[in-house]
């Protein structure tokens, strides 16, 4: 291969892939002369036309090159400056050309990190690698939908069919099954069509759920001859121009005497999930329940509940499965008990997995920017995973889009940090990395996930889960401002602005005698799901607090010993407790400290290092406003002493 690649660069003296390619022979068999100095070479090839300090003469040691087989590379490596000190260089682009983008972060960052890909070391899972964007009113999209007699069920998988169960007129006689068509998704809808009456019954028809390759139709029915009062029905076809055919009944493995309804079969159409009403040995009033087959030939295995990971004493119904199988969505609407930690009359809730075969993951709430007072219901994948449509109470059916999070770190911006986090866990199933093609991901790390992010690179970062920050870089005044939302704080006591002494931009003095901010108003309640607040300080004392609520909690605190801490913590005695680190605070220098907890796991970071965790199944509820610099009672001995700057609290965990 040496000689292969020594071939190409004689043909190509400008060949850049070629030059890293042989490094990576050369560093294989040991000879790390040879590789540096092809690093060397690469390196001055793809940064022509950068800065001077980019040129041959400084010392560069190859990392690690990722050869992409949809045509990427990735190559990291480290540079020695000037000062002896080095930085961690990454570079990623198409192989064979020049036009690569290259990002130099120091290794006071990639060395806190640890360069996991080197030493193999795993880093817990982490769970936000998607957010929901502000719902729409999809009446523009759709001229002929009828809100309040219409439901959309499901989409066909190339986007240009639409299911939907109405009582409108026409139909066959109570709610019927209908579908939308257009000939391309550019293309507007077609009116609604119904099925007619060799699917549809004289009694209710309803919830249907398509396969991806739109031959299989699954719906519910409470026509006779049936097993139950709502039973499983299937219709086919032979091509997606044929009519639909005849339904079937599912049989006994999957229909029961009780209510079983709103069924969601897996793109490959070997799982479909369901609703059984009042089953016996169940967990609730409604459960989620799942049937499997081996193949598309095979019938339907015995129906088999979610269990408790998933279902509750409360009502879980109408489940939604992602395209990639790893998501359902579902509601708790529906008369009856509601989930606890919910926003209002029914919310919709989510489980995760890590693949198809592995087991689903503890409920989550979906969260606020999609939940409110009001009850939602009927949620429904868009075909290409970008999207979620869903009922709500007194308002029209709306459509969410699911955004890919791309700031890792949650410093509100994407860089380097980011491209090289995503090295890190190169070919492994890391949910906060995987956000390519569709923002949910397809299961591994990869260049699809590489080619998003890079759009996002030196871009505006417009981050949902961002819930509040307070940058801290004005210059005067009682008023700190809240840059995402209507959370300012007032600066009480003799606080000082400190224009062009903060870590980034400017920062707030605090004397450690009386000074404090305080939010205007409730910014979030821990309990709700997964959290992080993020603060950059510098001074400080023993005993004294960087955030905390207001009659709650403190945030993060310094203890007794000057170390990192938070009380965030559960309301149960056996595991709520304080959580305390061995990261020494007190040395008059600049430091990250950041507080995550993502539903479970409970962590405290400094610098990018995680410096502890625990597990906590819950946090207490608490509603008080937010206070920078001074302990939750806003007694004296809290006051904090010292510079807090860039003051970030997100409703998710982040991956400092």
């Amino acid at each position: 291969m040496v000689a292969l690649y020594t071939r190409r660069i004689d043909a190509d003296p400008l060949d850049a892939y070629a030059y890293a390619s042989r490094a990576e022979y050369y560093d294989s068999l040991h000879n790390r002369t040879e590789a540096n100095a092809d690093m060397r070479r690469w390196s001055a090839i793809v940064n022509q036309g950068t800065s001077v300090g980019w040129g041959l003469g400084r010392s560069r040691t190859l990392v690690r090159s990722i050869n992409d087989p949809l045509g990427y590379q990735l190559v990291v490596f480290l540079e020695r400056q000037e000062d002896g000190m080095y930085t961690s260089c990454i570079a990623f682009g198409q192989k064979g050309r020049c036009e690569m983008k290259l990002f130099e972060i120091p290794m006071v960052v990639t060395s806190l990190v640890g360069l996991c890909f080197l030493a193999g070391r795993e880093t817990p899972v982490a769970r936000a690698d998607f957010t929901f964007g502000e719902p729409v009113n999809i009446e523009s999209g759709f001229p002929l939908f009828d809100p309040v007699n219409d439901a959309i069920d499901c989409f066909s998988a190339d986007g240009l069919e639409m299911y939907i169960d109405s009582n409108r007129g026409g139909g066959q006689g109570d709610y019927d099954l209908w579908v939308y068509k257009r000939a391309s998704p550019e293309d507007d809808w077609g009116p609604p069509e119904n099925l007619g009456p060799v699917v549809n019954s004289a009694s209710m028809d309803q919830a249907a759920s398509i396969t991806a390759d739109g031959l299989e139709l699954y719906f519910t029915s409470m026509r006779p001859g049936g097993y139950g009062n709502d039973d499983l029905y299937v219709t086919k076809r032979t091509t997606r121009d044929s009519p639909w055919g005849p339904p079937t009944n599912l049989g006994p493995n999957v229909n029961s005497c009780y209510h079983d309804f709103a069924p969601s079969v897996s793109s490959d159409g070997l799982e479909l999930y369901f609703t059984r009403w009042n089953p016996p040995g169940g967990y609730g009033a409604s459960d989620l329940y799942v049937s499997k087959r081996a193949t598309r030939n095979d019938p339907w295995g015995p129906a088999a509940n979610l269990g408790p990971a998933v279902n509750s004493p409360a009502n879980e119904a109408l489940p939604s499965l992602s395209p990639d199988g790893l998501l359902l969505v579902f509601q708790d609407y529906g008369g009856g008990v509601l989930r606890p930690g919910g926003y209002g009359g029914g919310d919709l809730w989510m489980t995760r997995r890590a693949s198809r075969s592995a087991p689903w993951e503890p409920v989550a709430n979906l969260g606020p920017t999609i939940n409110g007072p009001s009850g939602e219901y009927r949620p429904c994948f868009a075909p290409d995973g970008s999207a979620l449509y869903f009922g709500r109470d007194n308002f029209p059916y709306s459509k969410a889009p699911i955004l890919p999070i791309v700031d890792f770190n949650g410093d509100g911006k994407v860089d380097g940090k980011e491209v090289l986090a995503m090295a890190e866990h190169w070919g492994q199933s890391k949910s906060l990395y995987d956000i390519g093609l569709s923002p949910m991901g397809d299961g591994v790390v990869d260049a699809n996930d590489l080619t998003v992010l890079a759009g996002y690179i030196g871009q505006e970062v417009n981050d949902p889960t961002l819930i509040a920050h307070w940058a801290l870089d004005e210059t005067a005044g009682m008023t700190a401002a809240d840059s995402v939302g209507d959370n300012d704080a007032m600066v009480l006591g003799n606080a000082v602005w400190q224009p062009t002494g903060g870590k980034i931009g400017g920062a707030l003095a605090f004397d450690g005698k009386d000074d404090f901010a305080r939010s205007a108003k409730f910014v979030l309640d821990p309990s709700k799901g997964p959290v992080s607040v993020i603060a950059w300080v510098k001074g400080g004392a023993t005993g004294r607090v960087i955030v905390s609520q207001l009659g709650a909690a403190d945030w993060l605190y310094l203890d007794q010993y000057g170390m990192l801490a938070t009380d965030v913590m559960s309301s149960d005695r056996k595991s709520g407790k304080s959580l305390t680190s061995s990261a020494f605070m007190i040395d008059d220098q600049w430091h990250r400290v950041v507080l995550t907890w993502d539903g479970t796991n409970r962590a405290l970071h400094v610098d990018g290092v995680d410096v502890a965790g625990d597990t906590q199944p819950s946090l207490t509820v608490s509603s008080g406003n937010l206070i920078i610099g001074a302990g939750k009672l806003l007694a004296p001995v809290t006051f904090w002493s010292g510079l807090i700057d860039d003051v970030r609290v997100y409703n998710r965990a982040v991956q400092p």
